[in-house]
């Protein structure tokens, strides 16, 4: 099998008191509809975005970290798409 990767969707990291808000902040800046929450508790600390795309995910994630926007890339083979990254240029900053 050969190694694949691709954009799996874009995550923004919101440290905040208030998830829900910061959903419909994103929700509007980015006319996307914000998704009805998830009642799974595993799921308490992300709110989706609707990106009209079955293939992307867009969602709100609460942290306790600095706000950002992060993408997550889809891939089979991480240590092989770390690898190829690292070519074009990135730094690895930390394993997950």
């Amino acid at each position: 099998m050969s190694h694949k990767s691709r954009l799996a969707g874009f995550i923004i990291d919101c440290k905040t008191d208030d998830l829900d808000a910061a959903a419909r902040f994103w929700g509007e800046a980015l006319g996307y509809a914000v998704k009805a929450p998830n009642d799974d508790p595993a799921d308490q600390h992300y709110i989706g975005l609707d990106s009209n795309r079955d293939d992307l995910i867009a969602e709100v994630q609460l942290v306790d970290h600095e706000s950002r926007v992060h993408i997550d890339i889809e891939t089979n083979d991480i240590e092989a798409e770390a690898r190829r990254l690292e070519a074009l240029g990135a730094k690895r900053v930390a394993a997950i």
